[in-house]
């Protein structure tokens, strides 16, 4: 792991093969129009399908942003994007447009909380409620090792490397 870094932070031509940057324009534009950092964004999709359009999970979450399909059906109907179909998820387009609308929106609920955003994204918006009501987690990035859900620590814990990679690799040039 230790090698992995150093080629990362120390051979910038190396790290931009282990972290490319597909679909950046419209990973830029989808985030821009939402508020987000699209570093964050890259870093997410990274983190959730390494960039493939058809990725699929064992719980059926789909697309660039693996988004579930009661959720991509919800946030279409926030969107005005009718008629909704589940495929639709696999479009880059789409699924951009859906992500970004639904993690501005975790943005917006947890106080622009970066790290509660990211643990609702994975582990849900009614989880991470929980979890800080009942005193599970404080919601503080370095207490990630109390969030219950093994994966949701996991998860934060790769967007957040991610997004410093991107930031380092790609936040000189013009996103």
């Amino acid at each position: 792991m230790l090698f992995l870094v150093l080629l990362v932070l120390y051979h910038e031509r190396w790290g931009k093969i282990l972290y490319p940057f597909p679909y950046r324009e419209a990973i830029t534009r989808h985030a821009s129009a939402r508020g987000l950092d699209p570093y964050l964004v890259a870093a997410l999709v990274k983190t959730e399908s390494n960039f493939n359009p058809r990725a699929t999970s064992p719980r059926g979450a789909r697309g660039l942003m693996q988004v579930m399909p009661e959720t991509g059906s919800w946030v279409a109907s926030q969107l005005g994007l009718t008629p909704y179909h589940p495929d639709l998820l696999y479009d880059p387009e789409f699924n951009l447009a859906v992500g970004t609308w639904y993690l501005a929106d975790l943005y917006r609920s947890f106080g622009q909380d970066t790290v509660l955003a990211l643990a609702a994204y994975n582990g849900g918006r009614g989880n991470v409620i929980k979890w800080l009501a009942e005193k599970q987690w404080t919601g503080e990035k370095s207490r990630l090792d109390q969030i219950p859900y093994a994966e949701t620590r996991q998860f934060v814990r790769k967007v957040l490397w991610h997004y410093q990679v991107y930031r380092y690799l790609y936040g000189r040039e013009k996103p």
